[in-house]
């Protein structure tokens, strides 16, 4: 059985090679008949639906599995503040490229390597030593209210990318998140310094960030489901979010709300799971690593609205737009990271300075 906790929310990836101190765990939890039972606590910023995936785990395993969901920061703070006496298991989600690599954070994990995380490809294996991918998340989604659009005399169909994000009618009408407080904001700021510039993350690229936040006109949210919600309830003509909510409510049937991929190119970034140091239940903290990655495991994200890392597992889902229809683009994840403190300090002065 699975007990939830709290529900909030939250959304963010890693890459690269890291000291860990000595040598990683290598995967051997996910022998079948050797473990199950007992219990797994998790700490998640994740969406319902992911949660319902360790669910069918717990299920499968006879685990009581207990989930507290709560947003990234709080999670890690958690942690950080049991890390004497670890009350939870596992870190599900939230850990982005600099999560993963941040000096404060990295102790608080335990170093493990899931079996088959070998058959993943390159880009999304465990390069740390602690950080396990399960999926990817897009974090390029722009989604438009279609009967607030036409009621400004403009052609939805027209729509295809950042470009149109600085129509002047649109003035004042996007919703966007604070890429200094949010991760899935922080995100699509870095898709945007990636694509819209001359070369990746040049001064040609914050000219256009620029411009686009004059067009925004004082409007940055704090929460990043008031997004794609201020959308759908027509407060917001554009919602600058993530694929996962927004296919979601194509999923659940809204008919007022089209989402668009920019054409300039969207970024995937692999989403990670952890084992926290010492964790009360490590054979069954490793048995959930080593499954989420495994066939069955990725078998089960598909089934929700964001993307198996496996590239041979597709999603059931019909509104999910194939990659093959999509400009996908490659981030520098280390790039990023490194200069993500610089970054978000450069939007806010910009974002002050417009208003």
């Amino acid at each position: 059985m699975k007990k939830i906790i709290m529900l909030l929310m939250a959304v963010l990836m890693v890459f690269s090679m890291t000291a860990c101190g000595g040598g990683e765990t290598e995967g051997t939890g996910g022998d079948e008949g050797t473990v199950g039972g007992g219990d797994l606590v998790i700490y998640s910023p994740n969406s319902d639906a992911l949660i319902e995936v360790v669910e069918t785990f717990g299920e499968k395993y006879g685990i009581n599995v207990q989930v507290v969901s709560a947003g990234t920061g709080e999670c890690l703070e958690r942690i950080s503040a049991e890390k004497d006496n670890p009350q939870a298991d596992i870190m599900f989600g939230g850990m982005n490229y600099a999560n993963s690599f941040n000096p404060d954070y990295v102790p608080l994990f335990e170093p493990y390597v899931a079996k088959g995380d070998e058959n993943l490809p390159e880009a999304y294996q465990n390069f740390n030593g602690i950080t396990t991918h399960y999926c990817l998340d897009g974090s390029a989604a722009l989604l438009i209210n279609t009967d607030e659009y036409a009621k400004l005399g403009l052609n939805v169909d027209e729509f295809t990318g950042y470009k149109d994000l600085l129509r002047p009618e649109l003035n004042g009408k996007i919703a966007m998140g604070d890429p200094a407080n949010s991760s899935s904001a922080w995100a699509e700021l870095t898709n945007m310094l990636l694509v819209m510039g001359e070369e990746p993350y040049d001064e040609a690229a914050w000219d256009w960030v620029n411009q686009f936040i004059g067009n925004l006109n004082g409007v940055m949210l704090s929460s990043s489901s008031a997004i794609y919600k201020g959308v759908v309830a027509g407060e917001y003509v554009v919602g600058v979010s993530y694929e996962d909510p927004c296919v979601s409510l194509l999923v659940d049937g809204a008919t007022n709300v089209k989402l668009v991929y920019p054409e300039e190119g969207a970024v995937w970034l692999p989403a990670g799971i952890a084992i926290i140091k010492n964790a009360p239940n490590m054979e069954n903290a490793k048995l959930l690593v080593d499954w989420i990655i495994s066939d069955e495991g990725q078998a089960e994200i598909a089934k929700t609205t964001a993307r198996p890392v496996n590239p041979n597992i597709n999603n059931t889902a019909e509104q999910m737009t194939p990659f093959s229809e999509i400009n996908v683009k490659y981030e520098d994840m280390e790039l990023c990271g490194a200069n993500k403190k610089a970054w978000q300090g450069r939007w806010t002065d910009l974002f002050n300075a417009a208003q």
